[in-house]
C-alpha cells in the first residue's frame, strides 16, 4: 500500500497506539559488502518490516560522523555519511518505505555534537569568533580544576580543557561530543533548520535522544549528591542528582518551538528519550497537552525484567502523571539488554502480549520479533567506548547491537561469507533468523506478527483508556489491566510468575460484568474456566472481551 502524501497529512493522529519498529542502521543489512550495515541494505529488507504490521520505523543515526560513538557524535546534521550511503539512498528508503505502508522516524542528537563538526572546530579557536559562544565553555577554577562537579555518562568528569581557549567544554557523553549552547538563539534555530531539512526530504517525525538534556544552569551550579539507595556503583553519574546539568525549565520553551515547526508538516510526530532522574513526571511535563513532543519514552521499562510488582509500580506511578501524557513504552532498544534476556528466553512472546497490552504507543527493537537473546562477547571484541571503559562490571552495550541475521549462515546473511562483521554474530542467534522462523507457521515471528495485528486492528488497544486492576484482588505473580472506551471492555491478564498456576474470579475484577468471550492470542492456550473463575498458567495471557 502506498502511503500518499495526502493519507499522511489526513491521518494527524496516526502515531497513538502506533508501533515502531527500530533499525540500527550498522547492524540491520549490509549491501556493499564492508560488514557494516547501510541504508541500501535496510531498504532492500523493509518488506520483512512491513510484514510485521507496524507502522513506522525508526532509524537510529546514519549522519556524517567519526563514530566515536557511532552515529551519536554528529558532525554534519544534513548529510549521510558515506559507510551508510548517500542522500540519494536516504531518498529511496523513505520512497520505499511509504509504498510498504511505512513511515519514517530518523533519530536527532540536538543536545551535543561531534568535536568534528564544523561548529565546534570554529568555536574553540578562541574566544572571539562567530561560533564562540555555541558551545558551553567555562573557566577553571582558581587552582586549575573543572568549574563544577558535574559528572559525564561515559564515566569521569563533565568537562574538558582546552589549551586553545584555556577554558574547559561541557561534555555529559563522551569529551569528543561537546554540548551545544541551547541558551544561544543562533543555536536553537540552527537545530530548529536542520529538523526543517530532514522535513523537506519526506520524513514522518524524529525520535530525539536525551531530549531533556539540551539546557543547563548557566551558573553552573553544582549538583547535589543522590541519596545512597538510588546509586548505581559502576555507573559514576548516578552519584548525582542531576539538578542543574540537564531539565531546565528552558527546555519546555524549545520544545514548543519544535512543535510548532513540525505543526507545519501535517503528519509529522516526535518521540522523545527521557533520560537521567525522576524520568515518568519528566514524560508528562514533555508530553501533556498539543504544545510539546507527541509522545516520549523512558527508561523504567527498559529496565524490567518481568516482575509484576516492578511492573505495577511503573504504571501505577504513571497513572498519576494525568490522561494527557503520551508514552511509547519498550522492552529493549540499542541501550539496554535484550528483552529476552531481561524477561527469559522462554517469555519472549509473553513479553510482547503484556507490551501490546498497555495504553500507548509501542516500540520493538530490530531482533525482537525473533526472540534474540542479549549476545555474548568477549573483551577484545567490544567496539561500545561505554561498555570498554567500564568492564568487567558494566559490559556495555555491543550485546544489543550485534547484527541482524537472516539466514543460518555464519554470517547470518547480514554481509557476504568472508566478509568480517563490524560485531560478530552470536551463534546462538543463526537458528533463530528469519529463514528459519518464517517456514513454520508457529514460530516466535509469526507469532508476533499475528499479535501487532491484532493489536493494530483494536481501536480499543491503540487509543482506548486504562485502568489497572488493584493487586491486592490478583493472586500472586498476575498482572491485568481494563482497557474500556465506553461500553467496550477488554481485560488484559498475564502469569509472569515461573510456577503454579492461578485461579481468578472474574466478576470480582470487573464489578457488572455480564460475560465475556476469549480473545484467540497467537501462541497461548486458552484459559480453562469454570462459572465466573479462570485459570492461568505460568506464561500464559489472555485477553477477555467483557460484556
Amino acid at each position: 500500500m502506498t502511503l500518499s502524501q495526502q493519507h499522511r497529512e489526513a491521518d494527524t493522529d496516526w502515531w497513538r497506539g502506533a508501533t515502531l519498529y527500530q533499525i540500527y542502521p550498522r547492524s540491520f543489512m549490509d549491501a556493499n559488502g564492508d560488514g557494516i550495515g547501510d541504508l541500501p541494505g535496510i531498504t532492500a529488507r523493509l518488506d520483512h518490516v512491513a510484514s510485521l504490521n507496524v507502522d513506522a520505523i525508526w532509524l537510529s543515526p546514519f549522519f556524517s560522523s567519526p563514530m566515536k560513538d557511532f552515529g551519536y557524535d554528529v558532525a554534519d546534521y544534513c548529510d549521510v555519511d558515506p559507510m551508510f550511503g548517500t542522500l540519494d539512498d536516504f531518498r529511496a528508503l523513505v520512497d520505499r518505505a511509504h509504498e510498504l505502508g511505512l513511515r519514517v522516524i530518523i533519530d536527532q542528537v540536538l543536545s551535543h555534537s561531534s568535536d568534528a563538526h564544523s561548529w565546534f572546530q570554529e568555536s574553540r579557536r578562541d574566544r572571539t569568533n562567530a561560533r564562540a559562544d555555541w558551545y558551553v565553555w567555562a573557566d577553571p577554577r582558581p587552582d586549575g580544576t573543572a568549574p563544577n562537579n558535574w559528572m559525564a555518562a561515559f564515566s569521569g568528569r563533565a568537562w574538558t580543557f582546552d589549551a586553545r581557549r584555556r577554558q574547559y567544554y561541557l561534555h555529559n557523553f563522551l569529551p569528543s561530543q561537546p554540548d551545544l549552547n541551547f541558551h544561544n538563539p543562533e543555536v536553537q534555530q540552527a537545530q530548529l533548520d536542520n529538523l526543517r531539512f530532514w522535513l523537506e526530504l519526506g520524513v514522518d517525525g524524529f525520535r530525539f535522544d536525551v531530549v531533556n538534556y539540551y539546557f543547563h544552569d548557566p551558573a553552573l551550579t553544582d549538583n547535589p549528591p543522590m541519596p545512597r539507595e538510588r546509586i548505581h556503583p559502576g555507573h559514576p553519574q548516578s552519584y548525582q542528582f542531576q539538578r542543574h546539568n540537564i531539565e531546565q525549565p528552558e527546555n519546555l520553551a524549545y520544545l514548543e518551538r519544535i512543535r510548532a515547526l513540525l505543526d507545519e508538516y501535517p503528519g509529522a510526530t516526535t518521540v522523545g528519550e527521557i533520560a537521567g532522574n525522576d524520568q515518568l513526571p519528566t514524560m508528562a511535563a514533555y508530553t501533556q497537552g498539543d504544545k510539546r513532543l507527541h509522545m516520549a519514552y523512558t527508561f523504567d521499562l527498559l529496565d524490567s525484567t518481568g516482575d509484576t510488582d516492578e511492573l505495577y509500580g511503573v504504571l501505577a506511578r504513571f497513572h498519576e502523571l494525568g490522561k494527557d501524557t503520551w508514552p511509547c513504552w519498550a522492552l529493549s532498544n540499542h541501550d539496554v539488554v535484550r528483552s529476552a534476556t531481561s524477561w527469559g528466553e522462554a517469555r519472549a512472546l509473553l513479553a510482547l502480549t503484556v507490551l501490546c497490552s498497555l495504553r500507548g504507543s509501542l516500540c520493538l527493537y530490530q531482533g525482537e520479533e525473533l526472540g534474540l537473546p542479549e549476545a555474548e562477547l568477549a573483551y577484545e571484541d567490544l567496539q561500545d567506548p561505554f561498555g570498554i571503559n567500564l568492564w568487567p562490571e558494566v559490559k556495555g552495550r555491543d550485546g544489543c547491537r550485534t547484527p541482524m541475521v537472516w539466514t543460518e549462515a555464519p554470517s547470518g546473511g547480514f554481509c557476504p561469507e568472508g566478509v568480517a562483521p563490524w560485531l560478530p554474530v552470536d551463534s546462538r542467534h543463526r537458528p533463530l533468523a528469519v529463514a528459519c522462523q518464517e517456514a513454520d507457521a508457529d514460530s516466535l515471528l509469526n507469532r508476533v506478527r499475528r499479535l501487532l495485528q491484532l493489536r493494530g486492528e483494536s481501536e480499543l488497544l491503540r487509543r482506548g483508556e486504562q485502568t489497572l486492576i488493584d493487586p491486592a484482588s490478583l493472586p500472586d505473580d498476575v498482572f491485568a489491566v481494563l482497557r474500556h472506551d465506553g461500553d467496550q471492555r477488554l481485560l488484559c491478564l498475564a502469569h509472569l510468575g515461573r510456577q503454579g498456576a492461578a485461579r481468578l474470579r472474574l466478576d470480582a475484577l470487573v464489578p457488572g460484568a455480564n460475560g465475556w468471550s476469549s480473545i484467540a492470542l497467537p501462541g497461548m492456550a486458552v484459559p480453562q474456566r469454570e462459572g465466573h473463575e479462570l485459570g492461568l498458567a505460568p506464561g500464559q495471557a489472555t485477553w477477555l472481551t467483557i460484556t
